[in-house]
């Protein structure tokens, strides 16, 4: 089989849709050998996370033989790529697919990992809303199959563009294997020693933008205990400056250290290093900061309201987005509760090898196969 992928994310973007495609294409291409993948992009750029692709014969990366009108070839003319290489299935891998696929011949599926933009319409402009709708409408008319990466998508689909529930799977996401694979001593003595960490913390990781909701974390502090310090990983927006003018109004400032540039690879230890993981988002398409905290071995507190519960399982905590009382009161009972510590962070480890990469592999390759068949 060839196999087309939209690899433009994977190559570009170095966090939520550029981690999925790099782990999607790297799983299929490890535990599917026999199948040439075609990785489509406009343009590439070195990235240390591509490097295991680059050492298999069986995957090309395909760019635009003129490097003007980058954006066209992506949206039309990639489809003539498509035919003269011979691809059976295109996968878009983030919301969108090439004009005219489906007259193509080419079949196609098709990843949706939120609709954000029509349900907190507030945190997007409008042209970029107009410019998300048009295309997602036309690529779930045009694909042959659609992956939603939660089931919170796949009713979102539904109710809001009126998708056929039978033109829809859910089909999770993994984690990179950097969060399954346990840090050296070495490794976290010196992350703690580089960022002075202290032996118990919570963490919160993601970036500091209104729908991730970080105030809550930040408001539940005051009735916590006062030597419970709190790490937040995340690159800044401007939702931050409301976030620190809390903070200093209420004296917070010596229990809150904000990071903002630490490295992929570091990332690892801090989890493994972390007391409790706290991820209030308001609102996700599936949330991968919690899955990498269940494997990295920290029990997790997330918001209810979206799809949290899905990818944090049934002993993960929940609380309501709007309540730092009862986080405070959960962030209390884990910090208290070595027992309870200890029966979280088991049950995560159980529950995260539903996300198995070999698992979830095998499903997309089903999907590959009922779709090049009709079924």
């Amino acid at each position: 089989m060839i196999i087309g992928y939209d690899a433009k994310r994977a190559f570009l973007n170095n966090t939520g849709l550029g981690n999925y495609s790099r782990w999607l294409i790297k799983a299929m291409a490890t535990f599917y050998p026999a199948e040439h993948y075609r990785l489509y992009t406009p343009k590439t750029k070195d990235n240390q996370h591509l490097i295991l692709l680059s050492k298999l014969s069986h995957t090309q990366t395909i760019t635009p033989y003129s490097k003007m009108l980058l954006s066209w070839w992506r949206t039309k003319g990639m489809v003539k790529n498509l035919q003269k290489d011979g691809v059976e299935l295109y996968h878009g891998l983030s919301h969108e697919l090439p004009l005219g696929i489906k007259q193509s011949g080419v079949k196609s599926v098709l990843t949706v990992h939120d609709l954000i933009f029509m349900r907190y319409p507030q945190y997007y402009g409008w042209i970029n809303r107009m410019i998300y709708t048009t295309k997602l409408k036309y690529a779930c008319k045009a694909a042959d199959k659609i992956i939603a990466i939660s089931q919170k998508t796949k009713d979102d689909l539904v109710e809001l563009l009126q998708v056929d529930s039978h033109k829809i799977e859910v089909i999770y996401q993994g984690c990179d294997k950097a969060f399954t694979l346990y840090q050296s001593d070495a490794q976290r003595a010196s992350i703690k020693k580089k960022y002075k960490l202290p032996k118990r913390f919570l963490l919160s990781v993601g970036t500091i933008e209104e729908r991730k909701n970080l105030l809550l974390l930040v408001k539940s502090l005051l009735y916590t205990k006062s030597s419970i310090p709190l790490f937040i990983i995340g690159k800044p927006a401007k939702y931050l400056e409301q976030v620190k003018e809390f903070i200093i109004a209420n004296k917070l400032t010596d229990r809150i250290t904000f990071l903002h540039n630490v490295s992929f690879v570091e990332l690892a230890s801090f989890y493994q290093l972390a007391t409790i993981f706290v991820y209030p988002s308001r609102y996700e398409g599936f949330g991968i900061p919690v899955l990498e905290a269940l494997n990295s071995g920290v029990p997790v507190i997330a918001a209810t309201g979206s799809c949290l519960e899905e990818a944090g399982g049934p002993d993960s905590l929940y609380v309501n987005p709007n309540d730092e009382q009862d986080l405070a009161k959960k962030i209390n009972k884990i910090w208290n509760t070595p027992a309870l510590r200890q029966q979280m962070i088991d049950k995560g480890f159980e529950y995260a090898h539903n996300f198995d990469d070999e698992k979830l592999a095998a499903q997309l390759m089903q999907l590959y196969q009922n779709t090049l068949n009709h079924a």
